[in-house]
């Protein structure tokens, strides 16, 4: 089963602020979000995301079988990690372990690579998401090594891993 990324509409709102209002997602995403996440936080984040600097934000809702199921974006660095950018995204609950992930994330590697001077997209998931790492992995991404104590969440302190992808010659 495959999924599509695509640029993010307005009427997507509803699904994005469906599928952020569960605590299992955002125990694994970094602060600031919202909860309750409402359409309106969700309007605010896809209006940002369409007018943002396209040589520098690559954000893409993730479709399948017709339904917005997560959301994903590479980010570029700034100063000497310019040609680096950091990756994140999540996949709705009720669609996790179909392998839309793992699509999601070389369709945005391969889109990144080929429409940028991007050469490395990195990923720092939390070392307890084992789902993550491994999605990772199946996407081509090398685990680099752990980032011991590396961040606070929920006020636990957490260990993450540095997942990378490098652009190939071919690409």
């Amino acid at each position: 089963m495959d999924c599509i990324i695509r640029k993010w509409r307005s009427d997507d709102a509803k699904s994005l602020s469906e599928l952020l209002n569960n605590k299992k997602i955002l125990d694994n995403l970094r602060d600031g979000l919202p909860f309750p996440y409402t359409e309106k936080d969700a309007l605010d984040y896809i209006n940002a995301m369409l007018n943002a600097d396209t040589n520098s934000v690559f954000a893409f809702a993730i479709e399948y079988e017709g339904k917005t199921v997560g959301s994903i974006g590479v980010f570029r660095q700034e100063n000497i990690h310019s040609k680096t950018a950091e990756m994140g995204y999540y996949i709705g609950e009720n669609y996790w372990n179909k392998g839309i992930a793992t699509s999601a994330i070389k369709q945005t590697c391969d889109f990144v690579f080929k429409n940028s001077d991007i050469i490395r997209i990195y990923a720092e998931p939390f070392a307890r998401n084992e789902a993550s790492c491994r999605v990772l992995e199946k996407a081509g991404f090398d685990c680099e090594g752990t980032l011991r104590k590396n961040a606070v969440k929920n006020g636990i302190v957490e260990d993450m891993k540095m997942y990378a992808k490098i652009k190939s010659a071919e690409q």
